[in-house]
């Protein structure tokens, strides 16, 4: 257990309990005084953030795979939830905040941390190796996950516009949660083997890379809960910070999705990359795709909850622009996983749409 890991967390609290102290009204305008605050917010929040996932990763390491990369999305989507609740929730929210943050998760991840693998990779060792049956998995679920919560909103009847009814959002949070768990059933009971390295040597390379951390198992799940709490706490300061930054720059309503999916999802992405360049590319794989899976399957069932209680209404239907490149992201992903050796041609098409993607959302 590093120094590092043990710091953020206290630096969190430490910040949050001091915030209402250095800057009792909040960041009110963007001064000199409030800058220097958002960054230190910022550096803290991304520490604690990599904090919790690290004492995740130390957890998932002793439990092995599968287990350890559902913890891993588990630890993510906490941190989500918690950043998406105080946006949602805060004066002047953006009730398109859970679309757009998990329309970025899913382009992030499909397109940007699998195509970066599949380029790293296919840089170093040529061509890598996939279970497909593990990827057909993943894919099958992903795509009415995407459908029911991103597209199917534009066409219901019972309510007007991309919204759901309260009954719509209700069952489809319930089909999402059942098809998880089953998922998930699949992934750690009955056929654990799809989600294994198909080498045995590129999965003992895993293990020998990257060896656990010295705390036992017990040290780093009370620091994982250390860390998620700090980050649900720093949330608020962020949220506020996040909204009056990107109106005065002038910056489109989705940049704020991206932000927030950006700040999730760096700690796995990275650990991702990592792995797809020591040729272990079933776990770059397990950890991008399980983190969309996690994202719709877990977050939409609490986001519905919170809307529920708070009386927020939840914009969640796609433009047209958005639902085509989802369908084309979708497509080529079934091509790229189609057979069980992948190359760097597949990951520079997953990462022309990622970039298309981004230019299209500040040059519409």
């Amino acid at each position: 257990m590093t120094r590092s890991s043990l710091i953020f967390p206290v630096l969190a609290l430490a910040y949050f309990m001091t915030a209402g102290v250095v800057a009792p009204s909040g960041f009110v305008a963007l001064t000199p005084w409030s800058n220097g605050a958002a960054a230190i917010l910022i550096a803290v929040l991304f520490g604690v953030v990599f904090a919790a996932v690290r004492h995740a990763d130390a957890i998932a390491h002793r439990l092995g795979e599968p287990y350890g990369t559902l913890v891993l999305t588990i630890a993510v989507t906490v941190i989500e939830v918690a950043l998406l609740a105080t946006l949602m929730t805060s004066k002047g929210g953006n009730p398109a905040l859970v679309r757009d943050t998990v329309f970025a998760v899913m382009m992030i991840v499909v397109n940007g941390i699998i195509g970066l693998s599949l380029v790293l990779g296919g840089m170093r060792h040529y061509e890598q190796e996939i279970q497909i049956p593990g990827a057909r998995a993943y894919l099958a679920v992903l795509a009415p996950f995407a459908v029911f919560s991103l597209v199917m909103p534009n066409y219901t009847q019972d309510a007007p516009g991309p919204y759901y009814s309260a009954l719509q959002l209700g069952f489809v949070s319930a089909v999402t949660l059942a098809l998880y768990a089953a998922f998930l059933f699949v992934q750690t009971i009955r056929h654990k083997e799809y989600f294994v390295a198909p080498s045995a040597g590129a999965h003992a390379q895993e293990h020998s890379e990257e060896p656990a951390g010295e705390a036992p198992i017990w040290a780093s799940l009370i620091m994982l809960v250390f860390s998620l709490v700090g980050v649900i706490l720093l949330s608020k300061k962020f949220a506020q910070w996040l909204d009056l930054a990107l109106g005065a720059v002038g910056a489109p309503p989705a940049v704020a999705g991206v932000v927030v999916a950006l700040l999730v999802l760096s700690p796995e992405g990275i650990s991702a990359l990592k792995a797809a360049r020591r040729n272990v590319l079933q776990k770059s794989v397990n950890l991008a795709l399980g983190s969309a899976l996690a994202t719709i399957g877990l977050t939409i069932p609490t986001v519905a909850i919170i809307s529920f209680v708070t009386g927020v209404d939840v914009v969640l239907g796609l433009g047209s622009r958005e639902t085509l490149l989802l369908a084309l992201t979708l497509f080529v992903s079934a091509v790229t996983f189609a057979a069980e050796r992948t190359n760097v041609l597949f990951g520079l098409v997953h990462l022309v749409i990622f970039a298309c993607w981004l230019f299209l959302i500040f040059v519409p």
